[in-house]
């Protein structure tokens, strides 16, 4: 079986290290042929150039590290907040009927909301600086945690609840060892997508107002007719993304190990 399973591994690897070269392959060549516009479209080669003069040189705007350091604390912070009240909303909505029937309309009319256009007014409240961007992060952050949330704890065998109550259990025991435990693969699987909003949330308020972060350099070489450093900027952007996904999955995989996965 651990055989089979290498090899399968290997498999999934080639086939994406084919596609990889594929894809920027076919760009580097394009672009070096002329035959799309580099001004426009850059190459794979001038983008790496671009990220490898700002690690080692820095930015216009000051070193690197800098701008990723405020664009993941940025992220954490509102990915932390989003996660907790999302899970605490959820629950108690998905556990109370009533403030189910009260506040649901309401949850869906801010859920219709395009979040992003809320960027102006939280630089308008709280400035330039990092709060304005952790707010954005948590409104796009909380309605993904929170409905999976709702949804999980909603989903809760009722035999089970039954049974415990049955043994004697109290409220908070019945929140501790049955309802969380149960909802935890729904709650779980609405990380990988929720970081990623909240480095949305962090990076597009960045975009439109701030000093410091990605978001801010990506739009500083936007300003500047710079498609090299505006790509640069996504690439950085995208690798973040992966090391979250990445460490979510391994989150995942600790706390609900006790579910069959299918390979």
């Amino acid at each position: 079986m651990r055989a089979k399973a290498a090899k399968i591994k290997i498999r999934n690897l080639t086939l994406q290290i084919i596609v990889f070269i594929a894809i920027f392959g076919s760009w580097e060549i394009l672009s070096d042929k002329k035959i799309i516009d580099p001004f426009f479209f850059s190459s794979p080669y001038a983008i790496l150039k671009q990220i490898i003069e700002w690690f080692v040189e820095g930015t216009s705007q000051g070193p690197l590290y800098i701008h990723f350091v405020v664009s993941f604390e940025e992220t954490v912070i509102a990915f932390v907040i989003g996660v907790i009240l999302g899970v605490i909303a959820g629950y108690a909505l998905g556990r109370n009927d009533i403030l189910s029937v009260i506040f649901g309309p309401y949850i869906q009319m801010l859920n219709a909301l395009p979040r992003v256009v809320l960027a102006p007014i939280f630089i308008i409240w709280f400035g330039l600086g990092m709060p304005s961007k952790i707010a954005l992060g948590v409104t796009l952050t909380f309605f993904i945690v929170f409905f999976n949330a709702f949804q999980g704890v909603r989903e809760v065998d009722k035999n089970l609840l039954n049974n415990a109550r049955l043994l004697g259990a109290s409220k908070s025991q019945l929140a501790q060892h049955v309802i969380i435990p149960s909802a935890l693969t729904w709650i779980l699987s609405s990380l990988h997508s929720s970081f990623g909003f909240a480095l949305v949330g962090a990076v597009v308020g960045e975009f439109i107002g701030s000093t410091k972060g990605l978001g801010f350099l990506i739009a500083q070489a936007q300003g500047a007719f710079n498609t090299t450093g505006v790509f640069a900027g996504m690439v950085l952007l995208s690798v973040t993304a992966l090391a979250a996904n990445w460490g979510v999955t391994k989150l995942e995989k600790r706390f609900i190990a006790w579910r069959h996965v299918r390979q």
